[in-house]
């Protein structure tokens, strides 16, 4: 069903070299590119991000409400991805933990250099008993 998700940058050489490291340390890798615009996923049949800059010209800005959960297939792999993205600038929007709003649902927030507000997270939802 999902495709690919953009978001907004003022600075596109800042946020690539930004995504480039956190999303290689997942193994996905950019798959198109143009001077406006990269795209990184695990595979191109698989959904991806972008960053763009925006077509109008006028400044990015961050979205009221707006965010991209990224899955992950461990907690391990969740606190990784999230320090990453601390490490390499992004700022904590709630640290990784589980949530109590549904069982079994491991997340940690986080804004990326645009403000952009991203999770990584995982679901195990084994049936009990």
């Amino acid at each position: 069903m999902l495709g690919y998700v953009t978001l907004g940058t003022n600075n596109l050489e800042r946020a690539v070299a930004f995504y480039d490291e956190l999303f290689g340390s997942i193994g996905a890798g950019r798959f198109l590119e143009t001077e406006q615009f990269v795209a990184w996923a695990k595979s191109p049949d698989q959904p991806g991000m972008a960053i763009t800059k925006p077509f109008d010209g006028k400044p990015a800005t961050v979205g009221n409400g707006v965010m991209v959960a990224i899955q992950m297939d461990s907690t391990d792999q969740v606190d990784a991805f999230y320090k990453k993205a601390l490490e390499l600038g992004a700022t904590c929007e709630g640290p990784t933990g589980y949530r109590g709003e549904m069982e079994g649902f491991y997340a940690g927030y986080f804004r990326d250099l645009d403000g952009n507000k991203l999770n990584a997270f995982y679901v195990n939802m084994t049936p009990a008993g």
